[in-house]
């Protein structure tokens, strides 16, 4: 059974998009990157999940990624922008699985394949890590390069999440076009 592994980044931040990967993984690539320390993004360093990602190129782990930026965030809200990202991650494949496991009580609607929503998923299976590895490190890229494009607002340090000095910084020189209008700045 290819059981693809979903998981998310961004639900929180004030600004910037979610992403969301699935990811497959055959045993040896489950042992390998778990040998490397793969768990949980959000229990890792920058560092561990960049080297944990690099190796899954070098082991040509199949996943796909797909992101809802901020408009549709706040046309959707984010509870569904997330798992319409998850969906079409999940899509995405270049092969066809047999079902996902997707980290958090919710199940993704419009796939036919079989689910199960675990909650903690991505610190108890490995493609769920993997996914939530991918979802981090690609998602924080993004806010890498969007603080180039609006410098003042910190995006390379707090990646959108609403630190006082985010909030300080919208109230300062008001929001981009990637801030979420629908969450509370204050």
């Amino acid at each position: 059974m290819i059981l693809a592994g979903v998981d998310e980044a961004g639900r929180g931040p004030l600004a910037g998009p979610v992403v969301a990967a699935a990811v497959v993984l055959t045993e040896a690539q489950r042992e390998d990157l778990v040998g490397l320390g793969l768990r949980d993004s959000k229990k890792m360093t920058p560092r561990r999940r960049e080297k944990v990602l690099a190796r899954m190129l070098e082991l040509n782990v199949v996943w796909r990624a797909a992101s809802a930026p901020a408009e549709r965030i706040d046309q959707l809200n984010i509870l569904r922008a997330t798992l319409w990202a998850m969906r079409r991650a999940v899509e995405k494949l270049p092969l066809d699985v047999d079902g996902v496991i997707v980290d958090g009580n919710q199940e993704i609607p419009g796939l036919s394949v079989y689910q199960q929503a675990i909650i903690g998923g991505d610190d108890i299976y490995p493609q769920i890590s993997a996914a939530s590895v991918v979802a981090k490190v690609l998602r924080d890229r993004v806010m890498t390069v969007y603080d180039g494009i609006y410098p003042g607002y910190g995006f390379a340090r707090h990646k959108g999440y609403g630190t006082e000095a985010h909030r300080r910084a919208i109230a300062e020189l008001g929001p981009t076009p990637i801030h979420r209008r629908s969450f509370s700045w204050r």
